[in-house]
């Protein structure tokens, strides 16, 4: 049976990572729990993430809006409508418009179908996810984490988890992914929570200084 995060779980992974991990416990400590961070699964999710690839949240999330702005429900065929000039108006890359136009064929033609993912296991998502133009590891696994919910994730590469990992365990640089899975190896079957723990502090922090 494939496990999903809840609220409940969510609570009750907070405090077995933190009777395990002193840093998570400070994080426990002073700023509660992580919030569950669930996204709606489907096309146009995917693309917000795909937005969000190597910029800031801000700036994704105002691309984003534009979009859903002129489309309102954002689907494959209303999003292949749109040309190259009004993606780029909404804030899409070159790149990044050749990622979401890939997407969006891809579920039209039904050759990558958001249906079956829930049955898989996190592999075999990754595996079918990243057949598609533009997605790896991280979008895949943000995908996993906050869409399908799935309970041990580490996103590759999230740099808000890094960052907050390096300051709480006082390392001179953010540590390489290989690295990091062995430093947290004690997390598993609730590395998502432990993911969730970090950013919340990581966002917290942020807006205390």
């Amino acid at each position: 049976m494939i496990v999903k995060l809840n609220e409940i779980n969510l609570k009750e992974a907070s405090h077995w990572l933190a009777d395990r991990d002193k840093a998570l416990a400070l994080v426990l400590d002073r700023y509660g729990y992580p919030p569950l961070w669930a996204r709606k699964p489907g096309f146009s999710t995917l693309v917000h993430i795909i937005l969000e690839q190597q910029v800031s949240l801000a700036s994704a999330n105002a691309a984003f809006q534009r979009l859903q702005d002129a489309l309102g429900d954002i689907t494959p065929d209303g999003f292949l409508d749109l040309s190259d000039a009004a993606l780029r108006n909404f804030g899409f890359s070159r790149q990044k418009t050749i990622y979401t136009r890939a997407l969006a064929s891809a579920v039209l033609s039904r050759t990558f179908e958001f249906d079956n993912l829930g049955a898989m296991s996190d592999e075999e998502v990754r595996t079918d996810m990243k057949r598609l133009k533009g997605i790896g590891d991280w979008t895949a696994d943000i995908y996993l984490s906050e869409c399908l919910l799935r309970p041990d994730i580490l996103p590759r590469g999230d740099i808000a988890m890094q960052e907050a990992f390096r300051v709480l365990n006082n390392l001179p640089g953010r540590p390489a992914h290989g690295d990091f899975e062995a430093a947290t190896e004690h997390w598993r079957p609730w590395r998502s929570v432990g993911t969730r723990m970090l950013w919340h502090f990581y966002l917290c922090e942020r807006k205390r200084h």
